[in-house]
């Protein structure tokens, strides 16, 4: 049994992590601002403390949770590329500076474990698909640069050779999460969510571009699965790791498969076309064979099957 530390655990990925480490025996106190999270998230089980990364008192609470802590799971953050955008301080605070916070304290409490959440935008607009982990990284926003400034910050940290113990370190690139419990009314996080509160809402669905850009939707169950899989995987220690599906899917195609549960089509909803977001990926395709070799991880839930169920979910948050 772990004593696991998780920021960002009322957060959508987070409380499902929480969960599966509760499920498996662990000990988890969960640190969140509540910007994005909720405390519905967060499990009874865990411990609960509302917190900033940012903010080194909150951590320094945190890290001291037990008696010491074993292994953190980073995962809070700033997720929105739209917003980096119109606040690019904050995204840098949060983002970058809030995990060299986290890494700061991983020293001066001597944690063993971190494992944290990067993501696929570090790629760039257009990369090869499927996009292995060796591919060169060319963020094209705000939000993919916070991102891999971070990622850097955990890999060069566990080189430092003033380090007088072992900090071990895995990064997550997570493709396009989604599931029960995502918000259906944050308008910047979750294409698939969002369309599916636009119908909810009665809504006119936007498409920005012209909707033939993929995305590699991935179930947070098995999100959550591989985190959990990684705390003791030797082999994953300074790896960075795809985590998606390998399945493209357009956003015209998740606009028809949102649109045909709720009995419509693109041509009998309102569906309007806008230009493309400055720092949309065009590709989003992940090679997820090294997360195959180094954890014996693959995706479980077929995109179908997920979204099914996801839109079964969405449409009981709404029932009256």
């Amino acid at each position: 049994m772990a004593r696991i530390l998780v920021t960002g655990g009322a957060g959508f990925i987070g409380g499902y992590v929480c969960e599966l480490l509760l499920a498996r025996g662990h000990q988890v106190l969960v640190l969140d601002n509540e910007s994005t999270g909720t405390k519905t998230n967060v499990p009874s089980e865990a411990v609960y403390r509302v917190g900033d990364v940012r903010d080194s008192g909150a951590l320094d609470g945190a890290f001291a949770f037990g008696g010491g802590l074993d292994a953190v799971y980073h995962i809070a953050g700033q997720a929105s590329i739209r917003l980096s955008y119109s606040d690019p301080a904050a995204d840098l605070g949060v983002n970058t500076m809030g995990t060299v916070n986290v890494l700061q304290a991983c020293i001066k409490y001597r944690v063993p474990r971190l494992l944290f959440a990067s993501s696929m935008t570090v790629y760039g607009a257009e990369p090869p698909a499927p996009t292995p982990e060796t591919t060169d990284t060319k963020p094209i926003s705000y939000y993919a640069i916070t991102k891999l400034a971070a990622e850097h910050y955990v890999m060069a940290t566990a080189l430092r050779p003033d380090l007088d113990f072992d900090l071990r370190v895995t990064a997550f690139r997570m493709f396009n999460v989604y599931g029960p419990r995502q918000s259906l009314t944050n308008a910047y996080q979750g294409v698939f969510a969002i369309f599916v509160g636009n119908v909810l809402r009665g809504e006119p669905i936007t498409i920005y571009s012209d909707g033939e850009q993929s995305r590699d939707f991935v179930h947070v169950r098995d999100v959550a699965r591989a985190w959990g899989d990684a705390l003791d995987a030797q082999d994953s220690v300074g790896q960075v790791i795809n985590i998606g599906t390998g399945v493209p899917t357009s956003v015209n195609t998740l606009a028809d498969t949102v649109l045909a549960a709720f009995g419509h089509t693109r041509e009998s909803y309102p569906v309007q076309y806008r230009p493309a977001h400055a720092g949309d990926m065009r590709v989003s395709r992940a090679d997820i064979q090294r997360a195959a070799n180094l954890l014996n991880w693959k995706p479980m839930i077929p995109v179908t099957e997920g979204m099914t169920e996801t839109i079964a979910w969405a449409k009981g948050q709404f029932a009256p």
